[in-house]
């Protein structure tokens, strides 16, 4: 019976309703992103000779 009463005044103790407001400025996300790039190519023994003998072929 004591336990009782205590719950009951406890949650009487609480408020109702719970308020969910928007934020006054707005959110902001910083990210600091990296991006590296490796370009790895490999010419076969024609065409290395080819763009040697045609520089401006690119």
């Amino acid at each position: 019976m004591k336990r009782t009463i205590a719950i009951i005044g406890l949650t009487a103790a609480l408020p109702g309703c719970i308020n969910v407001s928007a934020p006054d400025k707005p959110i902001e996300i910083n990210l600091n992103i990296n991006v590296t790039q490796e370009v790895v190519y490999r010419l076969d023994g024609e065409a290395k000779s080819l763009i040697q003998q045609n520089p401006g072929i690119f």
